[in-house]
């Protein structure tokens, strides 16, 4: 049974989930259409740059993602602290990014005089646009309309574009968190796309290896499309890696950038089609202080959705016998 989406998130547990969307049928996301003889490549780069756009619009940051043939993976982090840093004015220049807003909201943007009651309304809206602007229903909408849209636009047609709304796993710990990300920028390399995590387009690995995201192209594509009103903010850059704990709030991931750098190139080395593939004898320290052998790792990086169904199954069952 479909559990409603505020039972799946609680920033209180963890801010850390991985999202995935599918299309619906045969219909193509990106890639190649070998049945029609189709390419739907172009999509790949539109749909990473609004990723980065929504994701520097909302507060939220992004860890992983993987544009992939008819769905695509992310990793993000929810960070409701940083909206509560923001101005009325900076939450109204964000959301009208996105939306037009009310009449009223448009006046006060515009610095027409407004009575009382019009501003304690004003007030009001800007509370209701900072919630949503720390949501993840909120962010998938804006992202998933867009490119359902897009993508009927291209396609003449009208219809579902979505098999079903976005799944959304919680990742309650670190080992979690640095699997499903492994898991994700290695999509490519498993599905036989790319060679190397470092050729793997359209991936945040290669995004952090080698950035080519033109921010003015984004803006100027977006913007074109009737996606995006203006860009009032700098780009956000993918979640940091922060390689040692300090005592203050840890907004990054707990590791250094070359320790996961040297994890995903040892993992999609013994990834191959068919089979486990043989060990390396160099085994990554990370995995020493996640307390992993490396099969254990290996299981967990190349199946990390199938076992987390099979997971969440078991904790499912364990809560009904407590009950």
């Amino acid at each position: 049974m479909t559990r409603p989406r505020e039972q799946l998130i609680s920033v209180a547990d963890t801010p850390y989930y991985h999202v995935v969307s599918r299309c619906v049928r045969r219909t193509f996301l990106c890639g190649f259409d070998s049945h029609t003889g189709i390419s739907y490549e172009h999509r790949r780069k539109w749909i990473e740059e609004r990723i980065r756009l929504l994701s520097s619009l909302f507060a939220i940051d992004l860890c992983a993602y993987a544009v992939m043939s008819n769905h695509y993976h992310l990793v993000v982090k929810l960070c409701p602290e940083q909206a509560k840093q923001w101005s009325d004015g900076e939450v109204l220049a964000r959301w009208t990014s996105l939306f037009k807003g009310p009449p009223i909201v448009q006046r006060f943007l515009a610095g027409e005089v407004l009575h009382e009651a019009e501003h304690r309304y004003v007030e009001r809206t800007v509370e209701v646009y900072r919630k949503r602007l720390t949501d993840l229903s909120w962010f998938m909408k804006c992202l998933n309309e867009s490119i359902a849209n897009e993508a009927n636009r291209e396609d003449d047609c009208t219809g579902h574009f979505w098999e079903s709304r976005f799944k959304s796993q919680a990742l309650l710990t670190e080992q979690a968190l640095l699997s499903c990300m492994a898991y994700v920028d290695l999509n490519p390399v498993r599905a036989e796309m790319a060679e190397r995590p470092e050729t793997s387009d359209h991936t945040s690995i290669k995004e952090r290896l080698a950035p080519t995201f033109n921010l003015s192209e984004a803006i100027q594509a977006q913007t074109e499309q009737l996606f995006l009103r203006q860009f009032p903010v700098a780009l956000k850059p993918l979640l940091n890696f922060e390689e040692a704990v300090r005592n203050e709030p840890q907004r990054g991931i707990l590791f250094s950038l070359n320790d996961y750098l040297e994890l995903v190139d040892y993992t999609g080395r013994i990834i191959k089609p068919g089979k486990r593939g043989s060990i390396p004898e160099h085994l990554p320290p990370i995995l020493s202080r996640l307390e992993l052998t490396p099969d254990e790792w290996l299981a967990e990086a190349t199946e990390f959705e199938a076992r987390y169904q099979d997971n969440r199954r078991a904790h499912l069952d364990r809560r009904r016998s407590a009950a």
